[in-house]
């Protein structure tokens, strides 16, 4: 799409320099059609203002006016100043307030009549707008963009911007959704999409303009999911001969569940098909993940291949490496992250090169340049929703189509799973292992955190322990700060003379390993951290999980949370401490006191905060999305999934003339890895 226009400066547009360049920039839009994909967040419909008395209260509406006299401008405390100003369709009067906004006189017209955008409010005696934007009514467009803004940039400069981008942009651009399929799915073209989700004639063109950019972009990220997943299906040379997991089973200090049973099986015939396995194993926390992914390192070293297993954190991967180094006695395992001494890395590295280690376990200092396998022939990504795409690409892209195992312990609906995960064949873990009980969960205010500090006092002095999630940090403040102050207040006044550890992000990872030992073999009683904790802790002896501001979690981010006690054989509660009395609060702790389903809860937690903060900025591990929504566009996703596979059917290297637009823009997307 509009390659040039891709490769030219922000700063080639009008009234953009050095400094406001630097703004867009930060905005993602860097480049002039970068910024043409910069999409509003919002709409301001000005087609049909009200009159002043028909005017809607306490809801965003534009209103008809004209200015009855000059603006009066008075100072009020602090040298700040308000500026009231009367307006009147005739009809009906309303008064205008601007606060500490000097250039009101000069821009509002005695006589000029304007449509003002904003909330109406009313008492007995008049109608009032506070700081409406406004333009004049002679000029007044029918729809009005709102962008996403940072400071020094304001929705009304990126609007401009966006107006002189179109100056630039040719009559005849190059559309990447071939004709044939625009025409068949109802797709209005790019150049009408483009100046109709900035500077749309009505709503009913914006909408027209979002439905064609949304399929695009849906099918775009269909398209390089599919690709990656065909070109999986490569002959692989990494054949698994002998199913080994039986024997595997006979480590084991328990017995598998049927669920673990069907994963192990499912991804051993995948191994064993001769095409590289890509599997998502998806389970709730306690589930067993750790224990399917251990019995396919063990089948594939028996087979003769290296394994290598990634985790997002250095306390993750050590957990990983202390339990898988117990469970496969038989297999040479070793640990590489990023703050090893030297001396220490390149001896690991040697050992990998030649074979010797079998199965290695690192953080992302496994994706780094020094780091070669003999035969490496299984890939394992903990935690996927903290990789993108291009991560576990970049490791597997160290052996000969390795075999690659996605572990995820966010628990989705299986139908967006799959659309989501089109890469990805799929095996669920839908049961727990025996001795994982369910954690019995309340919901309290701040007025009973006596009350539950004396229950974690009597579990202490039972010689269990504890984990306290602190509160959410304050804008200005750092999460060290935050997590050093409550603890001082937890020592002095809650838990005086008791032994207790501190966990933060600013911590460097051999303080918090330091921490995380101590705690594992009992020398601190209660654990009070930020959200660190969520993955990566293990320890069976912890039976109370106390988290404070609870109302500021996603359901999903608490069910982590809990997931972090009720590991060993003792009952294990968690503790949720909330003054918010809003109804979304209130329906989501509702929740978690109701279930220990992930599943349940996942979807639950959809439906409440909806996709973008269930996802978060990365749409879970997969290429940032500008404009699509996961949940919220489900049908064009299917109907875009559709379509990537009837192209792909006929064309899988999309190099038909039709199908090159589409091609660059997957390349675009996903950051060149499809080539």
């Amino acid at each position: 799409m509009m390659r040039s226009l891709f490769e030219k400066n922000i700063r080639d547009l009008k009234g953009v320099g050095e400094k406001r360049a630097k703004l867009f920039e930060k905005l993602g839009a860097p480049t002039v059609g970068a910024l043409l994909r910069l999409y509003p967040r919002a709409y301001e419909d000005l087609s049909h203002p009200y009159p002043i008395r028909l005017a809607p209260l306490n809801e965003p509406c534009a209103v008809r006016a004209t200015v009855l006299e000059r603006p009066a401008e008075t100072r009020i405390r602090g040298g700040l100043t308000i500026c009231k100003v009367k307006v009147t369709d005739g009809e009906s009067d309303m008064e205008l307030t601007y606060f500490n906004n000097p250039y009101i006189p000069a821009m509002l017209k005695a006589d000029e009549e304007y449509v003002f955008y904003g909330k109406v409010t009313a008492n007995f005696l008049k109608r009032e707008m506070s700081t409406p934007e406004f333009v004049r009514a002679a000029l007044c467009p029918p729809v009005r963009p709102i962008y996403r803004q940072t400071q020094g940039l304001s929705s009304r400069m990126i609007e401009s911007a966006v107006k002189n981008a179109f100056e630039l942009l040719p009559d005849r651009i190059r559309d990447p959704i071939p004709e044939s399929i625009r025409v068949a799915h109802g797709l209005c073209p790019l150049r009408f999409a483009l100046e109709n989700i900035h500077l749309p004639q009505s709503m009913e063109d914006m909408e027209a303009a979002r439905k064609r950019l949304i399929f695009e972009e849906l099918l775009i990220l269909q398209l390089g999911l599919l690709r990656l997943k065909g070109r999986s299906r490569a002959v692989s040379r990494l054949r698994l001969d002998h199913d080994c997991s039986e024997a595997f089973y006979r480590f084991l200090p328990f017995k598998p569940t049927q669920a673990q049973k069907r994963a192990v099986k499912e991804a051993v015939a995948d191994m064993m098909s001769g095409f590289p396995m890509n599997r998502l194993i998806q389970g709730d926390v306690g589930s067993g993940k750790t224990a399917v992914a251990a019995a396919l390192c063990y089948c594939a070293v028996q087979n003769g291949m290296q394994a290598a297993l990634m985790a997002p954190t250095e306390i993750l991967t050590q957990q990983h490496y202390a339990s898988l180094s117990a469970s496969l006695m038989d297999v040479r395992v070793a640990l590489l992250t990023g703050s090893m001494p030297a001396a220490k890395k390149r001896a690991v590295l040697e050992t990998l090169q030649t074979g010797e280690v079998q199965l290695v376990i690192g953080t992302h200092a496994l994706l780094s340049e020094g780091v070669a396998f003999h035969r490496l022939g299984l890939v394992v990504t903990d935690e996927q929703h903290r990789f993108g795409v291009a991560q576990r690409t970049a490791l597997a892209s160290k052996g000969d189509h390795p075999h690659m195992l996605v572990m995820s312990a966010t628990p989705i609906p299986r139908t967006l799973a799959l659309m989501i995960y089109g890469d990805l064949d799929i095996s669920i873990l839908d049961e727990l292992p025996p001795g994982r009980q369910k954690i019995d969960t309340y919901a309290i205010t701040a007025e009973k955190r006596q009350r539950a500090f004396r229950f974690i006092r009597k579990h202490i002095d039972e010689g269990r322990q504890c984990y306290i999630i602190c509160p959410m940090i304050d804008e200005g403040q750092n999460d060290m700060a935050s997590v050093n102050e409550y603890a001082e207040k937890v020592r002095a006044e809650w838990l005086p003379g008791y032994p207790i550890g501190v966990l933060h992000g600013k911590m460097k990872p051999k303080q918090k390993e330091a921490v995380m030992a101590e705690f594992s073999r009992g020398k601190i009683s209660v654990l009070i951290s930020t959200t660190v904790v969520e993955v990566g802790v293990d320890v069976p002896n912890a039976v109370v999980m106390l988290i404070e501001n609870a109302e500021r979690y996603g359901l999903s981010q608490l069910h982590q949370l809990r997931g972090r006690v009720g590991r060993g054989e003792y009952k294990s509660t968690c503790i949720l401490i909330s003054d918010a009395q809003n109804e979304e609060t209130v329906a989501r702790l509702k929740t978690m006191c109701e279930t220990n389903d992930g599943f349940q809860i996942a979807e639950q937690d959809l439906k409440l905060r909806g996709p973008g903060d269930f996802f978060g900025h990365r749409q879970h591990g997969l290429p940032e999305l500008k404009i699509a929504d996961m949940m919220l566009n489900m049908d064009l996703l299917k109907e875009a999934q559709s379509v990537a596979r009837d192209i792909l059917n006929a064309d899988g290297e999309l190099e038909a003339a039709p199908h090159r637009g589409l091609r660059a823009e997957v390349k675009q997307l996903f950051e060149n890895m499809a080539n």
